[in-house]
């Protein structure tokens, strides 16, 4: 007989599955949601040269024409972000260890990942920092700042419909409006507008049907399009410990950003990368090791205020 019990030494009682679970990533956000910046290779500031409106007068015959000039000025970008990762492989474990090619492969795509994500939330954040906090930043006598208008500061459809008249007060076009949404808020929609929230034709028509059956958004897009924005949701969006706009003020908060990129004289965030991501390895004999580094540079700036707009709501509250 050969049995268990007695046979010990031929049983290896811890088992490896060949299968390595890897990370769970969201998506990331769409790379035409800024201006790719390719005349900056070289130097430390790039100036890009602005041209403001022109005025027009009464003209009276016989009577000499006032000549006004025309305002002009510049915004800037710079690089200013230097990141990297680095990872070695000694000799032992390579020669010890099983399945060592498909560690370093999914080492180096978590570490490109990361880098990716790094670049994604320092974006959001400078399209959040050009505006100044505490203010409704209006422009055209419209707000571009405001804190959302539902309960415990949640987001409402109200919110959607003024920031596109606000944007149309700009004369902002209606092509490319997109709205990033914290997860929070496809959920408020979720609870707030429910199937019995359609009446007559609505509760009938199949998109909406579809919509309270599986939720507003399907990888991280919105299956319609509200009031004229591409909503797309994300969790790299901004924090706000505390703000008051108004008289009203939302503590840990976040800052969903509304804004054009119908083209790259509509896209409010210019980028410049300097250096893509790049891996370079090397052999350390010293140490019986492979080495591996990756490093990127990049700068973000803003190129204009007038088709950026944010709404702030409560991290966590849905209704």
């Amino acid at each position: 007989m050969i049995i268990s019990t007695g046979n010990r030494s031929f049983v290896e009682a811890e088992q490896y599955s060949s299968f390595i679970l890897e990370n769970m990533h969201d998506g990331m956000l769409p790379s035409d949601f800024y201006r790719d910046v390719s005349d900056f290779g070289s130097g430390d500031t790039l100036h890009i040269k602005t041209i403001g409106e022109a005025t027009i007068q009464e003209v009276e015959e016989d009577v000499g024409i006032t000549y006004s000039p025309i305002e002009t000025g510049s915004v800037t970008l710079s690089i200013t972000d230097y990141i990297g990762d680095g990872w070695y492989v000694t000799d032992k474990m390579r020669q010890d260890g099983a399945q060592i090619d498909q560690l370093l492969a999914s080492r180096g795509k978590e570490a490109t990942r990361a880098i990716q994500e790094h670049f994604e939330t320092r974006a959001l954040a400078v399209l959040n920092a050009v505006q100044t906090a505490d203010d409704n930043n209006a422009i055209n006598g419209f707000n571009r700042r405001y804190v959302a208008g539902g309960t415990n500061n949640t987001m409402e459809l109200a919110d959607f419909i003024k920031m596109r008249l606000a944007f149309n007060k700009a004369e902002v076009p209606m092509a490319g409006r997109v709205a990033f949404v914290d997860p929070v808020v496809e959920a408020t929609l979720n609870l707030t507008y429910s199937i019995s929230s359609g009446t007559g034709d609505l509760a009938a028509n199949s998109v909406w049907q579809s919509i309270t059956e599986s939720g507003f958004s399907r990888e991280h897009n919105f299956v319609i399009n509200l009031y004229g924005w591409n909503v797309i949701t994300s969790n790299r969006l901004p924090t706000i410990a505390s703000e008051t706009i108004d008289t009203v003020t939302v503590t840990t908060g976040v800052a969903n950003i509304f804004m054009c990129i119908a083209d790259d004289h509509c896209k409010p965030l210019m980028a410049a990368w300097r250096q893509m991501p790049r891996v370079e390895g090397e052999r350390n004999k010293d140490l019986q090791r492979d080495e591996f580094v990756q490093t990127a540079r990049f700068g973000l700036g803003v190129q204009r205020v007038d088709t950026l707009g944010i709404v702030l709501t409560d991290a966590t509250a849905i209704a």
